[in-house]
């Protein structure tokens, strides 16, 4: 006789069930990064809410008119920032974007400082053309000697080559190669008759007009509103000026373009650069304090300031941050501190075309104000808004070079670090910061685990309460799916990364719910069959059959969720959704390798048949009040 339907071997499935613990304890002991005593080798992954550490949340902006970034220049931003995060040596720091312009860092462990990491440190390498005041003083300033003819030492811009106060990243910045490079071509400066600042249009050449710069129309309508701010007659004196105002010969000049000194650094970066530099009411204050992109298009020239008290007119940027291939802080041969470049491929050849253009002072010729001690142009690094070093060339540099200047190796190594991991694509500003500590993680800790024992505990009670010994089904599936989940954590840990959140813990609880939906649906169907005529051990495949399909596609629709939730979300909802999703399928994996084979094994029991032991007292009673009536019509007959 054929075997009835739905008639299994549970000890197949049983042994199956084992053999999945084994391999998954195996790797939870002796897979890779297992380490440590017994409870190092035994804990998960945790996440900041649980252990502690800092959450920093970075906004995004591509353009000083406030459009958000692309999709793409988002997420390299994204992986530039990882990269630099994990530089301090902890990978299971978390960087997601969140929206379309925030980026949210997530460091766990001690709380650190990531500041720096979110740093655009947009690297260009200018020739300083001019150089000017940036106190953004409005009265006549102390009158300085005349410069001398050209080709003789000129007198050094003030902050361009002395020594800088301390704490400035370019004091006494020089330019050095190694291998050192000879200078090449004559040393002579280009004639200097743009030398002395003035405001009359003979003593320089004409600059560009303002509407020969291209201007994107967001920046356009922010430019009329400062025109209107300043009023017309300063914007009308600044837009004659060709060069920085000498203040000196027309001290009236001074009130008429005060206004500019009133405004904002977003309203600074707006207007023309030219502007920019040749108005005196405009100090390193407005400019250094400019969103970084405001000097972004490596094509134009631009305004940037060294030391707060220097503004440069610089050339277009002809060597990038991407150009260099490598960064290193390092000592030099007095034991200072310098930062290490190495270019990479055609950046070296446009390295040492520029150093060649600014030692014999061809192309766009620096004047007399931006010369060094030696007499020879500078080229600026600029970082930035900021200059952080303008050394004077002092040959043709054809090797790796080094910024010098008053660094420590913090700060040197923040700057390499920075450069090393590539130029950030977006321009950020710090929205928010969250420093968690230990204690409070620990209490994070404490308080899901306890809600999830309080969870699993109710499940229990009601199971032994409704079911009675098919409680003890119900008791013994819930603990090895709480065993497979947390051997798996620990897994996926190690192997993916994948960090134990609050929020991770919430989506396992929820699973106790589906876990609990399924046992309904089985032991109410294998109820349904008993009241049907059907003794309990007949039934249990019956219903198992019945129910399955019920029980995987309830999953199913869990497990769709789970997906389409981990997909569009974003931090710590990512994590509720995969530990819910994972639950799922483990519970599945529980269903069908336990909880039906051991209920087959125990319709096989005489405890099973007896209604208060298994149960089923519920549904036998209804089958013999039935059978009742038929015996008295049968005696009435």
């Amino acid at each position: 006789m054929a075997p009835p339907q739905g008639q299994m071997r549970p000890g197949r499935q049983l042994a199956v069930l084992g053999l999945i613990f084994v391999v998954l304890y195996l790797m939870v002991f002796f897979s890779g990064g297992a380490s440590g005593g017994l409870k190092d080798r035994l804990e998960p992954r945790l996440g900041l809410d649980l252990i502690g550490g800092t959450r920093l949340t970075l906004e995004a902006t591509n353009s000083i008119d406030g459009k958000p970034p692309t999709t793409e220049n988002l997420e390299e931003a994204r992986q530039i920032i990882e990269n630099r995060v994990n530089a301090y040596g902890v990978a299971e720091a978390e960087v997601v974007t969140e929206g379309n312009r925030n980026i949210v860092i997530s460091l766990p462990g001690e709380n650190r400082d990531l500041t720096d990491v979110g740093s655009a440190a947009e690297l260009r390498f200018r020739k300083v053309l001019k150089a000017a005041d940036g106190t953004g003083a409005v009265a006549p300033p102390a009158a300085t000697p005349t410069p001398a003819p050209s080709g003789s030492a000129s007198p050094k811009p003030s902050g361009s080559a002395s020594p800088k106060p301390s704490g400035s990243s370019s004091a006494g910045a020089k330019a050095t190669a190694s291998p050192s490079a000879g200078g090449q071509g004559g040393g002579a400066a280009a004639p200097s008759a743009s030398a002395t600042p003035s405001a009359s249009p003979s003593a320089a050449a004409p600059s560009p007009s303002a509407s020969a710069e291209p201007v994107p129309e967001g920046v356009e309508k922010q430019r009329a509103a400062v025109q209107q701010k300043v009023g017309a007659a300063a914007w009308q004196a600044a837009s004659g000026l060709q060069a920085p105002a000498d203040l000196t010969t027309d001290p009236s000049l001074g009130t008429t373009l005060k206004p500019f000194g009133t405004l904002s650094p977003r309203e600074v970066a707006v207007l023309p650069v030219e502007m920019q530099f040749n108005v005196p009411t405009i100090g390193c204050a407005q400019l250094d304090q400019r969103p970084a992109a405001s000097i972004k298009d490596e094509k134009q020239k631009a305004i940037a300031c060294e030391d707060g008290t220097q503004k440069y007119l610089l050339d277009v940027a002809k060597v990038l941050g991407t150009d260099v291939g490598d960064a290193n802080a390092v000592l030099d041969q007095t034991s200072s501190w310098v930062v290490s470049l190495d270019f990479k491929g055609k950046g070296q050849e446009k390295w040492t075309a520029l150093t060649r253009e600014a030692f014999t002072n061809e192309g766009q010729a620096c004047d007399q104000t931006a010369l060094g001690q030696d007499g020879k142009c500078r080229v600026a690094v600029v970082l930035d808004n900021k200059v952080v070093s303008s050394p004077e060339i002092q040959g043709v540099l054809t090797g790796d070079s080094q910024i010098t200047g008053s660094f420590d190796n913090k700060t040197a190594s923040d700057l390499a670090s920075q450069l090393r991991y590539g130029a950030l694509p977006v321009t950020f500003e710090q929205q928010d910061k969250v420093n968690i500590t230990a204690t409070l993680g620990a209490s994070h800790l404490r308080a899901g685990l306890l809600a999830a024992g309080i969870g699993m505990l109710l499940v229990i009670i009601y199971s032994f309460f409704y079911y009675r010994l098919l409680g003890s089904v119900i008791f013994l599936s819930l603990v090895l799916s709480a065993l497979l989940v947390f051997g798996a954590l620990v897994v996926l840990g190690r192997q993916i990364g994948f960090t134990l959140t609050l929020a991770g813990i919430a989506g396992m609880i929820v699973s106790l719910g589906v876990a609990a939906d399924s046992f309904v649906i089985y032991f109410e169907r294998l109820k349904d069959e008993i009241r049907e005529g059907r003794s309990p051990r007949s039934a249990v495949p019956r219903a198992w059959i019945r129910a399955r399909r019920t029980i995987i596609s309830a999953n199913a629709i869990t497990l769709m969720s789970a997906v389409v939730l981990y997909i569009v979300s974003v931090g710590t909802v990512k994590g509720f959704a995969f530990a819910l999703g994972l639950a799922t399928v483990l519970d599945l994996v529980v269903v069908f390798l336990f909880r039906h084979p051991i209920m087959t094994m125990f319709a096989r029991t005489r405890a099973f048949l007896s209604p208060r032991v298994s149960g089923l007292g519920r549904a036998l009673p209804a089958r013999t009040e039935q059978a009742t009536p038929r015996t008295s019509r049968v005696k009435e007959a």
